[in-house]
């Protein structure tokens, strides 16, 4: 299995790690931010790294050729039509919510904000609109009283991403396709950055 990895920062760094762990060859990183510390810990390793010429889009010649997968790890860039046909599977990316529910770059924080009493993490194929793409993996846990969206984040959803992508990594390998579940429009929230107002 051999993995373009696009990501950023802490979870992009695990990330590499647990697939490295995992037996899976990751055969390039793209970062937006050469600095970034996801680009320094794969230069360390010997895996080449690829900065975006624009940090919102991943373009087709970003991606290794011959990648079987494409994952997102804290990536806030768009996935191009044209980069997710490079890889045999597609792409993948961790959603730190229930999917529909909460899509957006402040799923975890809007979590906390809706005082929603169960969070969780989806693994769910990257398509042209953010955060709408099918299903292929999702598990929930409990939110702690007066937990903070970092302490949540840290505590159950990063470590919830980890596991679910290894799931879904194991069942490629078996199955030769990603598991796949249209998402129900119905119950799709909005979680935009807190931030902005």
């Amino acid at each position: 299995m051999r993995i373009t990895l696009v990501g950023s920062r802490h979870f992009g760094v695990t990330t590499l790690n647990m697939l490295r762990e995992h037996g899976v060859e990751v055969v390039r990183v793209v970062v937006a931010d050469a600095d970034d510390r996801l680009a320094s810990t794969a230069h360390a390793v010997g895996i080449e790294v690829v900065v975006q010429a624009k940090p919102k889009l991943v373009v087709a010649s970003e991606i290794a050729p011959n990648s079987d997968l494409i994952i997102t790890a804290h990536s806030h860039a768009r996935i191009s039509r044209e980069a997710l046909a490079v890889a045999r599977y597609g792409g993948i990316g961790y959603h730190p919510s229930l999917l529909p529910r909460h899509r957006g770059m402040a799923a975890v924080e809007w979590t906390i904000k809706e005082g929603d009493p169960i969070a969780g993490g989806t693994i769910y194929h990257l398509a042209d609109r953010m955060d709408a793409g099918a299903i292929a993996a999702q598990d929930w846990c409990f939110v702690k009283k007066g937990e903070t969206a970092r302490q949540l984040w840290e505590r159950a959803l990063a470590p919830l991403g980890l596991k679910l992508l290894a799931e879904v990594i194991d069942y490629a390998i078996v199955h030769k396709a990603l598991p796949a579940k249209v998402q129900d429009e119905e119950f799709a929230t909005a979680a935009p950055s807190l931030s902005a107002h």
